[in-house]
């Protein structure tokens, strides 16, 4: 294993810019299933656990944690502007940056867990509910400068939930010693 494999422990992000509907519905289906995959995985974790990186240099658990409600709160607003608006230009944040902030590094997670579980319920609600029409409808990424269309960004929030999940379970796994084979 490389720090390569911890960094992105589901393979990197690849774009997947014309999904099937079957494909679709999986992705939804991973996004709609993640606070409670989340909260099984992290409910019970004291404060030692949730203090583990995933990697050398990575974040902690509880970190993650409390990233994924910033990102995924982003992503509910990132579809709600596309939707209501033309090709909005959505606000990037600095995460890395928000992963420093109080919040981000209390030991406490419930808030940020029960935080995902209601942005998870509207945003399965809302993706269950479009059309292809309304899938097709874009934003524009400044950071990334590009256009991204709702269906791809379901892939983006679905591979960001696993990616994520799976950096908990390696913290754990490994719980913040690293086999000497990584480099």
């Amino acid at each position: 294993m490389t720090l390569n494999d911890l960094k992105f422990p589901v393979g990197p992000h690849v774009a997947n810019k014309n999904p099937s509907d079957t494909l679709l519905k999986e992705w939804i289906t991973e996004i709609e299933s993640f606070p409670t995959k989340l909260y099984q995985l992290c409910a019970e974790l004291d404060v030692e656990k949730l203090n583990l990186i995933y990697r050398p240099g990575g974040w902690t658990i509880k970190q993650v944690v409390h990233h994924c409600a910033d990102s995924h709160s982003n992503a509910l607003i990132r579809f709600k502007l596309a939707l209501t608006e033309e090709q909005p230009t959505i606000k990037p944040y600095m995460e890395a940056l928000w992963a420093e902030l109080p919040d981000a590094t209390n030991d406490d997670i419930t808030h940020s867990l029960v935080m995902i579980t209601a942005i998870h319920t509207k945003l399965t609600l809302l993706l269950k509910s479009l059309t292809d029409r309304e899938y097709e409808r874009t934003f524009i990424h400044p950071e990334h400068g590009k256009i991204f269309t709702l269906k791809e960004t379901v892939w983006n929030y679905a591979w960001h939930c696993k990616h994520h999940y799976q950096h908990i379970v390696n913290a754990l796994k490994f719980n913040g010693v690293f086999p000497e084979l990584l480099s």
